[in-house]
């Protein structure tokens, strides 16, 4: 049962690498295109998404390292 885990942490690993990744500080989304960041804008739409997807991944991967150390 232990294997499930650490597969099951090391996929949920990726997917949060990539989040994070996928995440662009400052200017968002928009600072790709050259868009200039001088004016703050909340994050909306996929920017919004991306962070509630980290948040998630991360809460997951921490309840996930938790069971792996209680099984063993």
């Amino acid at each position: 049962m232990p294997t499930y885990f650490l597969v099951a942490q090391i996929l949920i690993a990726a997917g949060l690498v990539t989040t994070i990744l996928l995440q662009l500080h400052g200017g968002g989304i928009g600072g790709i295109f050259g868009q200039a960041d001088s004016v703050y804008r909340t994050r909306r739409g996929l920017q919004k998404t991306m962070l509630r997807l980290t948040i998630i991944l991360t809460i997951i991967f921490v309840i996930f390292s938790f069971l792996i150390v209680l099984v063993q």
